[in-house]
């Protein structure tokens, strides 16, 4: 691994966010989060040129208080040089007389601008971390660009298929995202 290697982060949002949450159930703040640290733990010497973080807003008259929390934190997340928030669209149904929510659009987002910034030879490398197999396709059509794809996980929670059509998997511990506080 080069320092002339161009890497690029793609961060599925509520993906990773739901993980964590099930790591540390409540005994972290998950706003407290380094991004720059975890970053910089997986691009290692090579040039990290953006992250992308793909999230949807929440329903600010559902709860306005989470919604301002949500708020601060991608405002947090912006301040971190080469990091870019992408919000995507948070959809509210009602099921069985019950209003549920669902995050739309975040997938697509991701597997576009992978391929998109594959073409446009914006990087070397795509770093993908999500554990949703959905993006097997896009990476197929990234690596056809003559790209790689590096793909990060945790331990009890990786997609498979996702595993086997990257070039590299990288799965992280709770020890890892110890230090990342």
């Amino acid at each position: 691994m080069e320092q002339s290697e161009k890497v690029m982060i793609f961060i599925d949002g509520s993906n990773f966010y739901h993980l964590l949450k099930n790591i540390y159930k409540d005994s972290k703040d998950l706003a407290d989060f380094k991004f720059d640290k975890l970053a910089k733990f997986i691009v290692g010497k090579r040039k990290l040129i953006r992250i992308y973080y793909y999230n949807a807003i929440l329903d600010q008259q559902k709860n306005a208080e989470k919604y301002k929390k949500q708020q601060q934190f991608f405002e947090k997340l912006k301040l971190i040089p080469d990091f870019e928030v992408i919000k995507c669209r948070m959809q509210k149904d009602k099921v069985d007389g019950e209003i549920r929510y669902s995050v739309k659009e975040d997938d697509i987002h991701i597997a576009v601008d992978l391929v998109k910034l594959a073409y446009n030879d914006a990087y070397d490398t795509a770093i993908l971390i999500s554990s949703d197999g959905d993006f097997v396709p896009a990476i197929k059509a990234v690596k056809e660009t003559g790209k790689k794809v590096e793909n990060v996980g945790f331990k009890n929670k990786f997609s498979w298929h996702l595993k086997q059509t990257c070039d590299r998997f990288f799965s992280l511990s709770k020890k890892d995202l110890d230090k990342m506080w």
